[in-house]
């Protein structure tokens, strides 16, 4: 059975505002059901991984600051409308930021806490040294970060269905669109099967219900359950050096859904099935259910992109994918496509050198990274 993502909390706790907290958000990547998931109550798989974003949060005496290395410059996405340009700022951490800062300190003020100064300093792991983004959901992973270090700073004692909750409302109200299983993910840790929430229930509700009551709440169709890979699975990751942005391709689905309502409709009940079964492969500790699934996924979003004209699996990551296949893996683009990282779930008594060789042969970067598991 999935667990509902609903917790009572008692009423406000007395504290001190703490001088100096920091809190840390893995980022995520997904396995399974890709594009299906922004649509309320369709299911996904999405794992954390073990990079992080770190947010540091110190009572200040005259003003406040927020400062990141990272984020000095940033990518800045426009178009025209007319004679205008008009900007999106969903690539931009900044606007994740502060509206993370918003929501937890309305908040905080509901639960009778005092508002303070402080300097915010964000740190990410996310992406490489020299600049390099891999697509591990940067801006879900900085919004519970920020949630999570405020919750400490403003001793609020949130539970993680109340993070998960506040972090998907002020990531909603930047992107506009998504499935906020990337906030799962870095709320909960580990492999998470995820059903997204009514996201129309949640616009009507945030009008009726304060803050904290919405908090308390149980949220229309949201789901999920924690679960635990067969000890013979392995992951591995590839980046073809080429970041994608999510939310332009999610908003050209949406057009596509509109245009091609059947073949959408017929998208999405395959989906569900496919997740489902993979699910009950988790449950059932089988590599073989596990891999089944991921390549009929794989074969779904593929159907997507013919009928929706949008490129989902490029060229690279085709090449990531026809290589591991070579090699006994079940492989596909992870998250929105169009770049970004491809993810191989292969047998894990196999040698995976081979198979890495050929990847860099194919200027694939292998990824060193690990599931992220959080107490």
């Amino acid at each position: 059975m999935y667990t509902e993502v609903s917790e009572m909390v008692s009423g406000p706790v007395e504290g001190v505002v703490t001088q100096v907290v920091t809190a840390k958000a893995p980022g995520k990547l997904y396995i399974a059901g890709e594009y299906a998931v922004v649509e309320t109550g369709y299911p996904a798989i999405v794992v954390a991984m073990n990079q992080f974003v770190t947010v540091t949060v110190e009572k200040a005496a005259e003003y406040g600051s927020i400062l990141s290395k990272q984020y000095q410059e940033n990518s800045i996405y426009w178009r025209r409308e007319g004679g205008n340009l008009v900007f999106d700022n969903r690539d931009n951490p900044f606007h994740y930021i502060l509206s993370a800062i918003r929501l937890t300190e309305e908040y905080a003020t509901q639960c009778g806490k005092e508002l303070g100064l402080y300097k915010l300093a964000v740190d990410s792991d996310l992406d490489s040294i020299d600049g390099k983004k891999y697509g591990l959901g940067s801006s879900a992973a900085v919004t519970v970060a920020t949630v999570k270090a405020l919750n400490e700073f403003y001793d609020l004692q949130m539970s993680a269905p109340q993070l998960y909750k506040l972090a998907a409302i002020a990531h909603l109200e930047v992107q506009g669109n998504g499935s906020l299983g990337d906030i799962a993910a870095s709320v909960y840790g580990g492999w998470i099967a995820y059903r997204s929430f009514d996201k129309d229930w949640l616009a009507l509700a945030r009008k009726q219900y304060s803050l904290s009551e919405l908090l308390t709440m149980d949220w229309p169709r949201l789901q999920i359950e924690l679960l635990t890979p067969p000890s013979n699975l392995r992951l591995l990751v590839g980046w073809t050096g080429s970041p994608a942005s999510t939310s332009q391709l999610v908003d050209k689905i949406a057009l596509a859904k509109a245009q091609k309502h059947e073949e959408y409709a017929q998208f999405l009940a395959d989906s569900e099935q496919t997740i489902e079964n993979l699910i009950a492969g988790f449950r059932a500790q089988s590599l073989e259910i596990i891999q089944k699934g991921i390549n009929e996924n794989r074969r779904l979003l593929a159907r997507l992109a013919d009928f929706s004209g949008v490129q989902i699996e490029t060229k690279p990551l085709k090449r990531l994918r026809q290589i591991a296949d070579s090699f006994g893996g079940a492989a596909k683009f992870s998250g929105a496509g169009g770049g970004d990282c491809g993810i191989v779930i292969i047998d894990r008594a196999k040698s995976v050198t081979p198979l890495l060789q050929q990847w860099r042969q194919a200027a694939i970067e292998p990824l060193d990274l690990r599931v992220h598991e959080i107490d």
